[in-house]
Parts: C-alpha cells; structure tokens; sequence
C-alpha cells in the first residue's frame, strides 16, 4: 500500500475542487499547486565559528528530513571579516512528499507554538505567487532537542507555488491551512 501525504489528500479532494470553482477555470491544470518549499538559514557568526554551519546544517536535516547543503559567500567584504568561498549559511529545498510532510508539521504543529502566535503576514507575497515568511527561533519545531541547541538561530521559509497572482496564491495557501492573520 502506498502512502500518500495528509495535505496532498486534502489538495485533491478539497482544495483544487474549491480553487476550480472560485476562480473558474476550464482544466484541473490551471489549478495552482505547491511546486517546491526553500528552507534557507544564514548564520552570521559562521565567520568566526566553522561549527555553527555544521550544528545548523544537522539540525535543518533533522527538522526537513533531507541533508541540507553548506551555501558560501559570492564575494568578500572585509568589514565583516568575510572572504570569498566562506560558508555563511545552510539551505534545503523540498518537493514532493517531503515538501507535503514538512508544511503539514509546519502549519499544524510548529507554527502554534509560536510565541503570541496571531497569523502570518498576508502581504509576504512577492507578486509571482510564491509566499516568504520568517521564523525567528529554530526550536518551534518538536524535532529539535531545546538541550541540545547551542544557539537560537531564525530561517526564511519560502513556499514557491504554480500560481500566477498573489490572489490565486492566497487562495491556495488558505485553503491548504495557512493561519494568515484576521483582518
């Protein structure tokens, strides 16, 4: 038997009917879906600390389930002790069932853990239909041990969607669970 996220069976059975209607389109494949999720964490004290880029790249892993990968800077600055080729940060991309996987344990469980938690920003679209948030504490996530963290580290988490406006985006992300915030 073979096993099928939870929010990808709600996309289907939900979502993309309630998208069709809502915005009348002709074909199912005119229906905005989620294509990739871009998890990205810059660690600036990585100059100093060559450690810090390894904690942070085991615990994304931990978090996404997928090894995430060393990014290094493009050019050097000297005030910030900086030179080129330096890893400054870790970053991970998921598609897929894990993409699936990682928003459903996103929206449900980690993001009501959230200090005065009152919704996500709805004006964090970048006018292509793709939705960028910022988390400021790694530790929401039940997967990291609170022991173990040397350092409260933030990420940028990026959903990139099909969708050609940030309305039919808005629809898609409310539709799936977004806990945007009450106007």
């Amino acid at each position: 038997m073979n096993y099928v996220p939870r929010l990808k069976t709600k996309y289907q059975k939900d979502v993309a009917p309630a998208l069709m209607q809502q915005f009348n389109y002709s074909s199912v494949m005119q229906v905005p879906r989620i294509e990739k999720v871009c998890i990205n964490q810059g660690i600036g004290d990585a100059t100093g600390d060559k450690k810090l880029v390894d904690n942070a790249a085991a615990e994304l892993a931990i978090i996404v389930g997928q090894k995430a990968v060393p990014t290094k800077a493009k050019t050097s600055i000297s005030n910030f002790k900086l030179r080129e080729g330096m890893p400054i940060g870790v970053r991970v991309t998921l598609r897929g069932d894990r993409m699936y996987e990682f928003l459903d344990r996103f929206l449900n469980i980690s993001l009501p853990r959230v200090r005065d938690f009152r919704g996500v920003n709805d004006k964090s679209f970048d006018g292509r239909g793709n939705y960028t948030m910022g988390i400021t504490e790694q530790i929401i996530f039940p997967e990291i041990d609170i022991e173990k963290v040397s350092k409260i580290m933030g990420m940028d988490i990026t959903i990139v969607t099909t969708a050609k406006t940030d309305a039919e985006a808005y629809a898609l992300l409310k539709e799936l669970g977004m806990p945007f915030v009450k106007k």
